[in-house]
C-alpha cells in the first residue's frame, strides 16, 4: 500500500473553523484527519502539501517512520503550525491503517482498557447560578453529563481588586453546589489569563473549599518552573497542558511536579503518535491525562480511541457538536461515549458531498484590554 494524494477541506463546527485532512491511497483506503486551527488556517493548507510531498508513495502504515521523517526534516523543531498539519496526517494514517486490519484503531494500541470513556461538557462561560442550573439539568437529561467545565471569572479580570474577583468566584461555584446534586463534578478554566502566580493560588484556593474537579492552565505556559511552586500550594487538583508542543516539555513540566492532570491536545502535539509518548511519561510521574478537545466530531472520535486504550486517562473534555460533515458523531450517553467495535477505523463516516461546499468561517481571537490601554491574555 503506498499513499497517493493528500486533501485539506476548510470547514466549521458550529461558528468555529476546521480543517479536515483526507489520505488517498493506491488500495483505495482513505484515512481522515483534524488539523487545530491556531490562528492563520489558511497557512495550513500549503503546509500539508509540503509535508505531503515527502511522505508520498511511503506505505502510511508506518506511522513511527513517516512521523520521525517529518519531524527531523526541519532544521529546527516544529512549531504550532507545523504540528497541527502533522497532527492532521498522523490521524489519517492511523485511520488507514486500522481499515486495512479491518479494526477500531484502539484494537492497534494494545486493545481497549476500558469498555467506555467518560466525558466532561465545555460550558466555558460562568452562567448565572440559576441560568447555569437549567443548563446542566438540560444537558444530564440529553446526554447524561455529571462533569462541567466553566469560568471562574464573574467579572473582568482586569477591572478591580483582585481579592473581590476571588470573592465573587468562590460564592459563584458555592452556589452551585447548593444548586446541583452533590455527585456532580465542575472545573475551573482559567484560560491562561493570570500572570502572577501568587494570585493563581489566591484564586484556586478560592475555589479548593467546594471541591473542584480540577483548576485548569492558571498561568502562561512558558515558564515551567512556575508550575511547580503553583502545584506545591494549590489546595486544588490543577491540569494543563494544551499549549504544550512535545514530549520533552512534558517531561519538564513533569519534573517539577507542575500538575495533577496533563491536557495535551492530539490535533496540537503531532497526533495520536506523539500523545501516547506523552501520556507514558505521565503515568509514570503518577499523572493522569484528560485531552484537551474543543473541536470537532472527528478530533473527538480520535480522543476516544486514545482513551479507550490509555491506562492513566481520566476524562475527556467534549462538545456537542454542530456541523454537516458527519452524520454519525460519537454523542454521550450517560456521560460517557461507547465504543464502536463494528467499524475500523475511527468509527465515523465523513460525508464529502457536505465537504464539497464551501462552509469556512473565520474567526479570530480578541484580546482584552486593560484599563490603562495595555492588552492582557486570552
Amino acid at each position: 500500500m503506498r499513499t497517493t494524494a493528500v486533501k485539506t477541506y476548510m470547514q466549521r463546527v458550529g461558528e468555529r473553523p476546521r480543517l479536515l485532512v483526507k489520505v488517498e491511497t493506491d488500495e483505495g483506503i482513505v484515512g481522515w484527519g483534524e488539523a487545530f486551527n491556531h490562528g492563520p488556517d489558511w497557512a495550513l493548507v500549503p503546509l500539508l502539501d509540503y509535508l505531503f510531498a515527502q511522505i508520498r508513495g511511503v506505505d502510511p502504515r508506518r506511522i513511527e517512520f513517516i512521523v520521525r521523517r517529518l519531524l527531523q526534516s526541519s532544521r529546527f523543531p516544529p512549531g504550532a503550525l507545523g504540528l497541527a498539519a502533522l497532527s492532521a496526517l498522523d490521524h489519517a494514517l492511523w485511520d488507514i491503517s486500522a481499515k486495512a486490519a479491518d479494526l477500531p484503531v484502539y484494537m492497534l494500541l494494545g486493545g481497549h482498557a476500558r469498555d467506555r470513556v467518560r466525558v466532561y461538557c465545555g460550558v466555558y462561560s460562568a452562567p448565572d447560578p440559576a441560568e447555569c442550573r437549567d443548563l446542566t439539568q438540560r444537558l444530564n437529561a440529553e446526554y447524561g453529563f455529571t462533569a462541567f467545565k466553566l469560568s471562574p471569572y464573574r467579572r473582568d479580570l482586569n477591572q478591580g481588586r483582585w481579592g473581590e474577583t476571588c470573592r465573587l468566584a468562590a460564592d459563584y461555584f458555592a452556589s452551585l453546589r447548593e444548586l446541583s446534586p452533590t455527585e456532580w463534578e465542575f472545573a475551573f478554566d482559567a484560560h491562561a489569563q493570570i500572570f502572577e502566580p501568587y494570585q493563581a493560588i489566591q484564586l484556586g484556593n478560592a475555589l479548593a473549599p467546594y471541591d473542584p474537579l480540577f483548576f485548569e492552565e492558571p498561568i502562561r505556559p512558558e515558564h515551567i518552573p512556575a508550575w511547580g511552586q503553583l502545584r506545591g500550594q494549590l489546595k486544588a487538583p490543577i491540569a494543563t497542558g494544551e499549549c504544550l508542543y512535545s514530549p520533552f516539555e512534558f517531561l519538564e513540566l513533569l519534573k517539577v511536579r507542575g500538575a495533577d492532570i496533563i491536557q495535551p491536545d492530539v490535533c496540537v502535539v503531532g497526533g495520536l503518535l506523539q500523545l501516547r509518548k506523552i501520556a507514558t511519561i505521565a503515568e509514570a510521574h503518577y499523572v493522569s491525562v484528560a485531552p484537551h478537545n474543543p473541536m470537532g466530531p472527528l478530533a473527538t472520535a480520535v480522543n476516544l480511541h486514545f482513551a479507550a486504550a490509555q491506562p492513566n486517562f481520566k476524562i475527556l473534555e467534549y462538545k456537542v457538536p454542530e456541523t454537516r460533515w458527519c452524520p454519525d458523531p460519537y454523542l454521550p450517553r450517560d456521560g460517557h461515549l461507547e465504543l464502536r467495535p463494528d467499524r475500523p477505523g475511527w468509527g465515523v463516516e465523513i460525508d464529502e458531498d457536505a465537504l464539497a461546499t464551501d462552509d469556512y468561517v473565520h474567526w479570530e481571537r480578541k484580546l482584552p484590554v486593560r484599563p490603562d490601554g495595555s492588552t492582557g491574555y486570552v
